[in-house]
């Protein structure tokens, strides 16, 4: 019924927030994981990572990017639940019932809506995510390029040493904005569009038809269609960490694309296929699943968030009380 849809706008908005909140560090880990090169391993791995992020940064440093995600979170979950909802409506008119066909189809259909909003708000996120990767990593002395050196190494390393730390840190999703449409306009906020097509419609087609049939799997009875609480909470994780994993190799691509500033000897792809193909040929297969722990612990409590959000109805109560 499209007549809740306020209700849902609300609990999406207050779950992204929420669910953006407590998994922000581990986005920002898994950014950071995807972005370095084989040969320059700067984090072992996500603890490693957000160690290392505390120790330069600060506490306040894991959360580089968070504001430009809670501006955004909320219009691109609105945008979402309601082209998913006007979809499965549209798709359910003829009075037929929705088949799994159907339900991809809609979920498609706003995975591809929802890109207006993601694409600007993770090329953003990103760029802040991963300004502190590439301020260690000219601070520390790159151990591969003194080995492969040899006898020119100490002095290279020492070089590398003295430059002062560079104020990376400072720069605001204002600034990076306002340079990006300076120097590109609009197109330059949509680099990695089609990337994040890729991750999000896929992401969508398995999602929510798998999300519906997990969470029917939880009906008391065929005559009590309600389903237990933490039973919403276990389909909306498990389905999110399905989905987020099967798409990671998408996320690695666009994260790569949607990175302007590049560290030392680090390639820039001219887009999705030659970035497949360059990562395949430096890096191997593996690098595909770069941070996919990361993305399937940020996405699970993310989608369990916002499914308990929808139980407990905060929006409807909130709707409620309100004249």
């Amino acid at each position: 019924s499209l007549n809740s849809l306020p209700a849902k706008l609300i609990n999406g908005g207050i779950a992204g927030m929420v669910g953006v909140t407590c998994v922000f560090p581990i986005d920002l880990a898994k950014t950071r994981l995807q972005n370095q090169r084989s040969g320059q391993q700067l984090y072992k791995s996500m603890v490693d990572c957000l160690i290392k992020t505390v120790k330069s940064e600060g506490y306040f440093g894991m959360y580089r990017g968070a504001a430009v995600n809670l501006t955004l979170v909320t219009p691109e979950k609105a945008i979402k639940l309601a082209a998913n909802d006007f979809f499965r409506h549209q798709l359910s008119r003829d009075g037929g019932r929705l088949t799994v066909f159907k339900e991809m189809l809609a979920g498609c259909c706003a995975g591809m809506c929802q890109v207006i909003v993601t694409t600007p708000m993770e090329m953003l996120k990103i760029q802040l995510q991963d300004a502190g990767r590439l301020a260690q990593q000219r601070v520390m002395p790159s151990v591969v390029t003194t080995l492969k050196m040899g006898g020119t190494s100490a002095v290279l390393s020492r070089s590398y040493n003295t430059t002062p730390a560079p104020q990376v840190m400072r720069v605001s999703a204002i600034q990076i904005t306002k340079e990006l449409l300076r120097t590109k306009g609009v197109t330059g906020l949509y680099r990695g569009l089609g990337a994040t097509l890729m991750r999000d419609i896929p992401f969508s087609v398995v999602y929510f038809p798998l999300f519906a049939h997990l969470h029917q799997l939880g009906q008391r009875s065929s005559e009590d269609p309600s389903v237990p609480f933490y039973w919403s909470f276990m389909s909306g994780c498990l389905a999110g960490c399905i989905a987020a994993v099967s798409v990671s190799p998408c996320d690695v691509v666009k994260t790569r694309l949607q990175s302007i500033k590049k560290g030392a000897n680090e390639e820039t792809y001219n887009g999705v296929v030659d970035c497949i193909r360059k990562i395949l040929v430096k890096e191997g297969p593996g690098a595909f699943l770069k941070g996919a722990s990361c993305r399937a612990l940020v996405i699970a409590p993310l989608f369990g968030i916002a499914q308990v959000m929808y139980f407990v109805g905060v929006g409807e109560f909130l709707l409620e009380y309100t004249p």
